[in-house]
């Protein structure tokens, strides 16, 4: 079990809580945990500093702690935090920011 305050991302990467989907359908019917999907919408955790390019160029990391986004479907490294399965994924993974 890892403490979520003692993670800190490098290079380019974003560690983020996923946050859950609807467990019900619109009409009503309960998902049983094989038929949900995969979030794909997370809060971020924790940024690292930025990556390096192939000319050696630093990319900022252009996400925040505490902001809503989008990732890729597959994206992402599952970690355990806590009792939970958190991502550590690449910034360039993050489709959007939700507002």
């Amino acid at each position: 079990m890892i403490d979520p305050k003692k993670i800190q991302p490098l290079f380019g990467f974003v560690l983020v809580k996923p946050l859950e989907r609807e467990q019900k359908t619109a009409s009503g019917i309960v998902l049983p945990d094989s038929a949900k999907e995969k979030p794909q919408m997370g809060e971020i955790m924790a940024v690292g500093p930025g990556g390096v390019n192939d000319e050696g160029k630093t990319i900022p990391m252009i996400v925040k702690v505490g902001q809503k986004v989008l990732y890729k479907k597959w994206g992402g490294n599952e970690v355990k935090v806590g009792n939970e399965e958190w991502l550590l994924i690449e910034q360039k993974d993050i489709m959007a920011v939700v507002k």
